[in-house]
């Protein structure tokens, strides 16, 4: 399968953040090792989990050379490369240096709500500029519109270097659709954990995670079992992670799980920048017993 680098467990990585708000590339260092070490395929950089909307260009810039080193060709980096204004997506292609970057995940534009036709667009214009391959983002929740199955099949069969989508609508019929619509190559990948086992039993390749970072080897371990259909260890492990994932998002995204990492010591804090705040006392509590009872279960 020609696009097998991204089959397995991505994870999507944090930006850490110091006492003073900057970003802690010595945490940043000790997520990467740890993520490696314990069965992590991919790491996609600056992407919704990294609260890149927050971060400075330079900041931008310099969390992809502190990746790019650290890594040091190891395992794949995805670079996160998304919005709601194309021409500006373009612009930032140009500036780019994507000699060890493997592939761009595009989340869908948000807030104004494209029609099918001006989604097509967007991502037509990408394809064009990028010299890299393309990983489509659907996320409904948050950007308020969907990439449809047929939409999707109609820019896979233009475009070449259009490889996957990072599918997270919450409907398994829509990724039905796409595995019946496209080649076997094309790769469709779980953004939501919990729908990561049901997604790679219906014909999946994967998964983007979040709870990966806290649960690196029991989490790749759910996804390898899940690839080589041996269903019965996955599920064991599926219903293992599924107690603790709605806890990772009751407060957003990436506050529990930096509050995880926080936990286990990975990250020095559990900052995050505004409009985002730290995890209430109240659900830290209950998330950290549920992280230490799956660990020891």
């Amino acid at each position: 399968m020609k696009n097998n680098k991204f089959i397995g467990t991505g994870v999507a990585l944090i930006t850490p953040f110091d006492e003073l708000n900057n970003v802690d590339y010595n945490s940043l260092n000790k997520l990467i090792e740890n993520s490696i070490r314990n069965g992590v395929n991919y790491f996609v950089v600056l992407g919704t989990t990294a609260e890149s909307t927050s971060l400075s260009i330079k900041e931008q810039n310099d969390i992809i050379n502190f990746v790019i080193k650290i890594v040091n060709k190891r395992v794949p980096i995805v670079l996160g490369l998304g919005g709601n204004n194309t021409s500006k997506i373009l612009e930032r292609i140009n500036e780019i240096n994507f000699d060890e970057i493997a592939a761009i995940l595009s989340v869908s534009p948000y807030y104004n709500k494209p029609t099918q036709e001006g989604i097509y667009k967007h991502y037509s214009k990408i394809a064009e500029r990028s010299p890299v391959d393309i990983i489509l983002y659907n996320v409904p929740g948050r950007t308020s519109s969907n990439i449809e199955p047929l939409t999707v099949k109609k820019l896979a069969e233009k475009y070449a270097n259009i490889i996957g989508i990072k599918e997270a609508s919450g409907d398994l019929c829509q990724s039905m659709q796409i595995k019946e619509y496209l080649p076997n190559d094309f790769l469709i990948i779980s953004g939501d954990d919990k729908m990561t086992f049901p997604i790679i039993m219906l014909g999946g390749h994967g998964v983007i995670s979040v709870q990966a970072m806290v649960f690196p080897e029991i989490f790749s371990l759910m996804v390898k079992h899940s690839l080589n259909k041996n269903i019965i260890e996955a599920r064991k492990l599926h219903y293992k992670l599924l107690y603790s994932v709605d806890m990772f998002y009751i407060e957003g995204n990436p506050t529990g799980v930096k509050q995880g990492l926080f936990f286990l010591d990975i990250i020095k804090t559990n900052k995050l920048r505004l409009p985002l705040v730290e995890m209430s006392s109240k659900n830290s509590q209950v998330l950290n017993k549920l992280i230490k009872k799956t660990l020891i279960d």
